[in-house]
């Protein structure tokens, strides 16, 4: 898709899988399936982007090395 790396884990205390960005501060996202979780974070991806956009601040580059690494 966008080529961002995804990290994905469940979280016991929460209850729920909980999907991360590393290239994107803050950009989580979680759902109650790993698929529920990794289609929520596609919207948080976009809308991050577009918010960074609308701020004016850089957006960072997929890092092709960080994915390769944790796969």
């Amino acid at each position: 898709m966008d080529g961002y790396t995804r990290v994905l884990h469940w979280s016991a205390e929460d209850g729920c899988f909980i999907v991360s960005v590393p290239e994107l501060p803050g950009c989580m996202a979680d759902g109650r399936t790993e698929i529920e979780a990794l289609e929520n974070i596609n919207v948080i991806i976009r809308e991050w982007i577009e918010t960074a956009k609308i701020d004016g601040r850089p957006i960072p580059e997929p890092n092709r090395a960080l994915a390769d690494a944790l796969c």
